[in-house]
């Protein structure tokens, strides 16, 4: 299986697909305007101690000095839970320089909130410097699993390491050669942020938590990538230059791309993004999905739509749930989709044949960066699943809520419309004193009013006593109506 990594870059959006034997499995996009202060480290100057607060100011280089209270300040050697409690005014002073990390966004008339507990991520590991300890993710619950992946850690950074390592969730069921890399990765970006902090001058960023296309390459470009292709001069040369420096083995696989063409068109990505925003997914046999996201789960209809098959029913059903079982894995990749997932595959009378559609189900979901967790098939035909939420779905990023429809997904129709306006006539006659009404409304129900209820109407006008206009205001939608008493 080869796999390509594709990074587009614009002046204010970045976007990173994943691409296994040509086809788009992944797609990940970050926009300017939304990019946080959320894991960058400064190297700040306390400008005001507030011993009431217990907590002091702090300038970093941001509009607004930055919010530290003495909770999040731990000192150097101490346990994750060691603390110190021993009032403000002992750990800090004004015009102290510090060394800290946001933990908070600025909000409103709020600055950033920082800690001086400093941490960053690899793929699999983080990074605590100053805390001697190894950790394992409680989201980990099997305990022989989490006393082997501390095991491998300390393996590699010994019994009392200098700096603290937490386990992250992803990495269940990974080898020692990935926690050696991840290690290695990390104490090289520790070694360049400490050379920073000495030779900086306060206050400014001595670290910025990593851009979409730098993550990318750390988490996603591993042996079966074969080239990552960029778009831009610029960030192919950033891109170089950041992977000779911490992952030196994936410095080779990187590509400038030159071509007139957009680098998502030339491999079909644009309009793999466009299919990932429709309800219905179409397999290759004639059968097609139903994709449904709620707040509260996602559901996955599979239909046989066109597909006859050529032997018997059982075989057709066998044959589109197989497909739908590939289909699936790649749309929950492609959509990120999260949470809890139904999938309502096809009735199959043979237990095998619904062994072997779970099987395959599984099998694709194998190459699954988020986790997922697969229960058998209910009494009712469904399988039930979970896919860890990592970040927003596809839809969830491009897309907002109808404003027509307020996210429903469907209209009431003209008919029901001129019915609530036949209804909204009766109560306004009854309680205003009026010489005749206006009714303002979208063209499709004025045009029924006029035509298809024509008589619906003379015999309303009879039975109020009173003459009714109608008027077709352009900005309504189908649903939208107002009745004007004159």
């Amino acid at each position: 299986m080869s796999e390509e990594v594709l990074i587009n870059v614009t002046p204010r959006e970045t976007r990173v697909a994943v691409l296994e034997n040509g086809v788009l499995q992944e797609i990940y996009i970050e926009r300017a305007s939304k990019r946080g202060l959320v894991g960058n480290i400064y190297k700040g100057k306390v400008v005001r101690v507030l011993p009431g607060m217990q907590a002091a100011f702090v300038e970093i280089g941001l509009e607004r000095a930055a919010f530290l209270h003495e909770s999040d300040i731990v000192e150097s050697g101490h346990e994750l839970k060691g603390q110190i409690k021993e009032g403000i005014t002992r750990l800090l002073h004004e015009g102290q320089e510090v060394v800290v990390q946001v933990i908070k966004d600025p909000l409103g008339t709020k600055g950033a909130r920082l800690t001086t507990q400093l941490s960053f991520a690899a793929r699999f590991l983080v990074l605590m410097p100053g805390i001697k300890h190894v950790g394992v993710s409680q989201k980990i619950t099997d305990e022989a699993e989490r006393e082997r992946l501390r095991g491998l850690v300390r393996a590699v950074v010994g019994e009392e390491p200098e700096n603290g390592y937490i386990v992250r969730t992803v990495t269940e069921g990974v080898g020692q050669a990935a926690i050696e890399e991840d290690v290695r990765y990390l104490e090289r970006l520790w070694q360049s942020i400490q050379e920073r902090i000495a030779t900086e001058r306060a206050p400014c960023i001595v670290h910025e938590d990593l851009s979409l296309a730098m993550r990318a390459m750390r988490d996603l470009v591993g042996p079966d990538v074969e080239k990552v292709r960029i778009d831009s001069r610029e960030g192919f040369r950033k891109a170089v230059k950041f992977a000779e420096k911490f992952i030196p083995e994936v410095a080779a696989k990187i590509e400038h791309y030159p071509g007139e063409r957009p680098i998502f068109d030339l491999y079909g990505v644009e309009d793999e993004i466009q299919k990932a925003l429709e309800k219905k997914v179409q397999l290759k046999s004639g059968g097609y999905l139903v994709i449904d996201q709620t707040e509260s789960m996602t559901t996955i209809d599979v239909n046989t739509g066109a597909f006859v098959g050529h032997r018997n029913l059982e075989e057709t059903i066998f044959k589109t749930n197989l497909e739908a079982a590939q289909a699936i894995a790649r749309q929950l990749r492609l959509r990120n989709l999260g949470g809890i997932i139904i999938l309502d595959f096809i009735d199959m009378e043979d237990p095998e044949h619904r062994r072997q559609v779970l099987q395959s189900l599984e099998r694709a979901l194998a190459k699954d960066h988020a986790r997922t967790h697969i229960c058998d098939v209910s009494s009712l035909g469904l399988v039930e699943m979970t896919r860890k939420r990592t970040r927003e779905s596809l839809e969830h990023i491009l897309c907002e809520s109808c404003p027509v429809c307020q996210g429903r997904g469907s209209l009431k129709t003209p008919e029901t419309v001129c019915y609530e306006i036949f209804r909204e006539l009766i109560r306004e006659a009854r309680q205003y004193e009026a010489q005749q009404f206006l009714v303002l409304a979208s063209s499709e129900v004025v045009d029924r009013m006029l035509e298809d209820e024509s008589s619906s109407v003379a015999e309303l006008q009879e039975f109020i006593g009173k003459p009714v206009k109608f008027q077709v205001e352009s900005l309504y939608t189908q649903e939208q109506f107002d009745v004007v008493p004159l």
